[in-house]
């Protein structure tokens, strides 16, 4: 029986390929279902895997079967040489979660560029820096200018979805690459990027519902990317600030985001009319103040800090005000998403045209094409179909990503 046929594997790599992706020998049998003994046998030789067996492990570490037959491991540069620093994330030893949204916007990235290349289609170079020396309203306004958003478009968006895919198309089109990534906790990371220049990325947790938390993410990210371009930010491994030093990293790439969301001259305009005393704005006021910009509560109170009109102590007041509102309220599904719905979510839609474009000139296979966009073949037309004519007035349905 094929069951039964041992598979001639080669043990280091089988060791190889569990560290690569993160899982330690009582993780990788938690998660296999395969004993500890007999995976630690395996990988020393004392014993062979069946062909079923090994391919088993292959789809757990995400790898493909035949690099199980490699006579060496493949010489691959660790993640932490792409993505920026994560506060609370050892570079080496993410999650394999983590592990493997970081490999696949990396894998996707490599993909964009090569198929950039054979197409002749030119790469847009996101040539914008950012210095810690400078204001974060200066830097906001700035990365909002590139992006090309102007306020009365902001203000006439029906809500914040339509919000969110309006700016990530903005960063798109800008020159950076936006996934999204599922099964990663939101206590890991919210989003990350990879400072690797041309055509940077930047990932976004699929976990997160809300709308507005993604917008405000999409341009965080943003931020740490104009740092990187402005030479204030290296890629994980390179990085020796420490955690204290991080977080006003962290705090001035917040303040550029919200200051690129919520622009000076509107919200001064807002805050005239509403004439809220410094340090009187309660939750209703700033949900008030952040529905009109279609950004999250706390980003606005984040931008109200920022500007002045919320005191260092009326924003932390503020902020338990909110955690405790927050943590009453129950979590929200993110609805049924097609195939074809998770990948363009997932994927982005410049990734998922370059892909069908290369197609169309025989430049890749259809077997490709399914890879590089985690998609059955038979719903590529349908995907043609979408790219077309767009998600028209869906709301979240297709951007959850799960």
């Amino acid at each position: 029986m094929a069951a039964r046929i041992p598979a001639l594997v080669n043990p280091p790599l089988l060791v190889w390929a569990r560290e690569e992706a993160g899982y330690s020998l009582e993780t990788a049998a938690e998660r296999t279902g395969f004993a500890v003994e007999k995976l630690h046998a395996w990988e020393t030789d004392e014993a062979k895997p069946t062909l079923r067996q090994a391919q088993a492990l292959a789809k757990y570490y995400h790898r493909p079967f035949g690099v199980f037959f490699l006579p060496q491991p493949p010489s691959l540069p660790p993640l932490a040489a792409e993505y920026r620093h994560l506060p609370g994330i050892q570079p080496g030893v993410e999650s394999p979660e983590l592990r493997l949204a970081i490999r696949v916007m990396s894998q996707r990235r490599e993909i964009a560029l090569q198929l950039s290349g054979e197409m002749g289609t030119p790469v847009t170079d996101f040539s914008a820096s950012v210095r810690l020396a400078e204001r974060p309203v200066d830097a906001g306004r700035r990365l909002r200018s590139i992006l090309g958003v102007t306020s009365q478009e902001q203000l006439d968006w029906r809500d914040e979805w339509q919000a969110w895919r309006r700016w990530r198309e903005a960063v798109e089109s800008a020159g950076v690459l936006v996934f999204q990534f599922p099964k990663v906790s939101l206590n890991q990371v919210r989003g990350v990027s990879l400072l690797r220049f041309p055509l940077p990325a930047i990932g976004i947790n699929s976990k997160e519902t809300s709308a507005g938390a993604r917008s405000f993410t999409l341009l965080h990210e943003l931020a740490h990317i104009a740092l990187a371009g402005g030479q204030e930010e290296q890629v994980a491994q390179m990085e020796t600030r420490d955690e204290t030093m991080w977080k006003e990293v962290e705090r001035f790439a917040e303040e550029v985001a919200s200051a690129a969301l919520v622009p000076e001259e509107n919200l001064s305009g807002f805050l005239t009319r509403m004439s809220v005393p410094q340090d009187g704005w309660n939750l209703a006021l700033v949900r008030k103040l952040a529905g009109a910009f279609r950004v999250t509560p706390l980003a606005m109170a984040t931008r109200l800090r920022s500007s002045g009109v919320l005191t260092w102590e009326g924003y932390r007041r503020w902020k338990q005000e909110w955690d405790a509102y927050v943590a009453t309220l129950k979590p929200r599904g993110g609805g049924f998403a097609t195939p074809v719905e998770k990948a363009l979510s997932r994927g982005g839609q410049p990734f998922a045209q370059l892909v069908l474009e290369a197609l169309d000139a025989n430049r890749i296979t259809a077997v490709d094409a399914s890879r590089y966009l985690d998609l059955r073949f038979d719903h590529v037309e349908a995907l043609r179909h979408e790219l077309r004519h767009g998600l028209g007035g869906r709301s979240s349905v297709g951007d959850d990503g799960e």
